[in-house]
């Protein structure tokens, strides 16, 4: 298969989804957004896959690529392609199917609990998920999904941790992909202040 991704930060990788994808010997390449590089169309690629990043979706002034990212997106999405969004990759794929991206009541940074609902523990997507698992979060924002598209999954800070529009595309708010190196690297740019959902470094390495 044929798997691109989009980076947004230089320090924003696919962590331990890049030797997942090497093992099943997937054609791997990306886009680095930043860069000007122009996106792919959808004849490029089998699988797009949109990883995260410190920016919003809507600072479309300090991130102009924004705009077209958006619109490669939305290609794919026309074209029925497999799709997987996280953390911002997430946000951007929820603004193309109609649901806005606003302020999260709460910081979440850190490994928090998820537990899928009962849409969740039924979608094949997610077939073999513990119903409350812990995961990393990093991240301020979060999805208002349309009404036709269900949260499949919650965490005590964030109502919409998962959802599949269609059987082949699926958003995650959080972070599956990184590794303590990743974390290391996050911490080492980022001083945390103290929040309710809001770990210390020392406690998240």
């Amino acid at each position: 298969m044929r798997v691109h991704w989009i980076q947004h930060a230089e320090h924003e990788g696919l962590g331990c989804v890049a030797p997942w994808l090497a093992a099943r010997d997937h054609t791997v390449s990306t886009t680095q957004a930043w860069t000007g590089a122009a996106f792919p169309t959808p004849a490029d690629y089998d699988w797009l896959l949109l990883m995260g990043g410190p920016m919003n979706i809507y600072e479309h002034a300090a991130h102009p690529w924004l705009v077209a990212e958006k619109q490669a997106i939305r290609r794919a999405l026309d074209a029925g392609k497999r799709v997987l969004g996280i953390c911002l990759g997430a946000q951007l794929l929820s603004d193309q199917l109609g649901g806005p991206v606003v302020r999260n009541a709460h910081l979440e940074i850190g490994w928090h609990a998820v537990t899928l609902n009962a849409a969740g523990r039924a979608h094949p997507l997610l077939h073999g998920l513990d119903t409350t698992f812990t995961a990393f979060h990093w991240h301020g924002d979060r999805v208002t999904l349309p009404p036709d598209v269900p949260s499949l999954a919650a965490s005590a800070a964030c109502a919409e941790q998962l959802f599949a529009p269609r059987p082949n595309v699926l958003g995650v708010q959080f972070h599956l992909e990184v590794t303590a190196a990743d974390a290391r690297t996050w911490l080492s740019m980022d001083k945390l202040t103290p929040a309710p959902y809001v770990q210390p470094a020392e406690a998240i390495l």
